[in-house]
């Protein structure tokens, strides 16, 4: 019997990967622990962390498929600074992790209810010291901006899969964030209608 690979692949990583690696470079710090929350396929780990050598790499996800192709991915193609998979749950009161020195959610908040946006600045509070940054990235609405038409398709197609989804008004994320003690320092335009974001306290 052949045992089935676990692995999965998301097409979208190969095109964001670089320009996020790009934005990293500068953001994440000389050493210490990165804490990614909801790394789905482990792709991205997988490469961030071949990226940046000198950074322990801790991937999370709540999904039981996910975190066995996180781990399947560390399997196959083994990078020391790689950490096994941890169950965490960003809407959980208590994530049952350490301290860390950054923090990064990819493409996260317009695929979850609202309780895994409000509980990812919780734990981040709990979780890192002031000045240390908490990244985002995924599309988002914006009051000023102009949406963009996929991203509205998009959003439309999300919230008929499940009402509590779709992308994040920009400014209720900030709100949330000031009342765990984060303000925005930055918001950068990224490829196809993304942004990413950086929050410290």
């Amino acid at each position: 019997m052949v045992e089935q690979d676990a692995r999965q692949h998301a097409p979208a990583t190969m095109r964001n990967r670089e320009p996020i690696a790009e934005c990293l470079l500068r953001l994440l710090p000389a050493r210490g622990t990165v804490l990614e929350i909801a790394s789905g396929t482990g792709e991205h780990a997988r490469y961030f962390a071949s990226c940046f050598p000198h950074l322990e790499w801790q991937p999370t996800d709540s999904d039981p498929a996910a975190l066995a192709s996180i781990a399947a991915w560390r399997e196959a193609d083994p990078i020391g600074n790689v950490h096994p998979p941890m169950v965490l749950d960003a809407s959980a009161p208590d994530w049952k992790v350490g301290w860390a020195e950054a923090i990064l959610c990819i493409n996260m908040l317009h695929i979850s209810a609202w309780t895994a946006t409000s509980g990812l600045f919780c734990g981040a509070e709990r979780s890192l010291q002031a000045g240390q940054p908490l990244i985002i990235y995924g599309p988002f609405l914006e009051q000023d901006v102009t949406t963009a038409a996929s991203n509205i398709s998009f959003d439309q197609a999300l919230r008929g899969r499940d009402p509590g989804w779709g992308l994040r008004d920009l400014s209720h994320v900030d709100a949330t964030a000031k009342q765990h003690g984060f303000r925005r320092t930055e918001r950068v335009e990224m490829p196809a209608n993304n942004l990413l974001l950086v929050y410290r306290r």
